[in-house]
């Protein structure tokens, strides 16, 4: 993770919640300036990789919408299903399990989908975060275009031509593929906390870096910067206390408590 020498000075840390982290990207790179004045890097995955992903979640996608639609033609040929008309009870459904499984996925998996988990890649917005679903629709209506002439070929020559390596569906939802390589980048906890949704990666990633240069900071400094982080993500801080050196344990349990949360059933 690429780091800065030295934190940023208080009156730094304390810049408008709602200014959020910025980002910007070199070659091979999506750069995120943290929140803690500690800048990310994203790894931007190549069309090797994400040729990859695709294939998997192709065939996947294939056999799913097959199974379907061969089940109601078994359960109709042996009488389960009389009179089921085909078309409708077995074509349409597996025309949407084929169009919606990668939107869908990708949503409830957080840019990710079986594909991508095997291809060691992501998907993410421009700010390194979790795309929504219109952005997610957004993307995947605009394969009719990255597919044409057949086989994804203008989809393909534009992952080689342009700057961060993305197709025409990605230009249109504000998205590009990061390789995932959250696991080597994030201990158990905070990897707990993004996989069950409570915390995105970069986020996650800020918070553990914070904690981790805690004991370095003197203890009105530490206030600053978790007041800060708690703030850009919407959080509620802990109340103020008497003292600076309460204030800051309080605040640092709160951050511990962030990474260990898991989402509840």
């Amino acid at each position: 993770m690429p780091t800065n020498n030295a934190l940023p000075n208080a009156s730094s840390a304390a810049a408008p919640a709602d200014s959020g982290p910025r980002a910007s990207s070199d070659v091979e790179r999506l750069r995120i300036a943290g929140l803690t004045g500690v800048d990310l890097g994203l790894e931007i995955a190549g069309p090797g990789s994400r040729s990859y992903a695709f294939i998997v979640d192709w065939h996947i996608r294939v056999l799913l919408a097959l199974a379907w639609f061969g089940t109601v033609v078994f359960l109709n040929r042996t009488g389960v299903w009389p009179g089921v008309r085909i078309a409708y009870l077995g074509g349409l459904p597996a025309l949407a399990i084929y169009l919606l499984y990668q939107p869908l996925i990708e949503l409830v998996m957080r840019g990710r989908t079986p594909g991508k988990r095997q291809a060691g890649v992501r998907l993410v917005t421009r700010s390194g975060g979790t795309p929504g679903i219109a952005a997610l629709l957004i993307r995947n209506v605009f394969r009719l275009i990255d597919m044409l002439p057949g086989f994804y070929v203008l989809g393909l020559v534009c992952c080689f031509v342009t700057r961060e390596r993305v197709r025409i569906g990605d230009l249109a939802a504000g998205t590009l593929l990061v390789v995932d390589d959250i696991q080597r980048r994030l201990p158990t906890s905070a990897l707990a906390a993004v996989a069950h949704g409570t915390l995105t990666p970069p986020v996650a990633e800020l918070i553990e870096d914070l904690l981790e240069r805690w004991d370095t900071l003197d203890p009105q400094h530490r206030i600053t910067l978790a007041r800060g982080v708690l703030a850009g993500i919407g959080a509620p801080a802990a109340e103020r206390a008497h003292s600076a050196r309460s204030e800051s344990q309080r605040l640092r349990e709160q951050l511990r408590g962030l990474l260990a949360q898991r989402s509840t059933p």
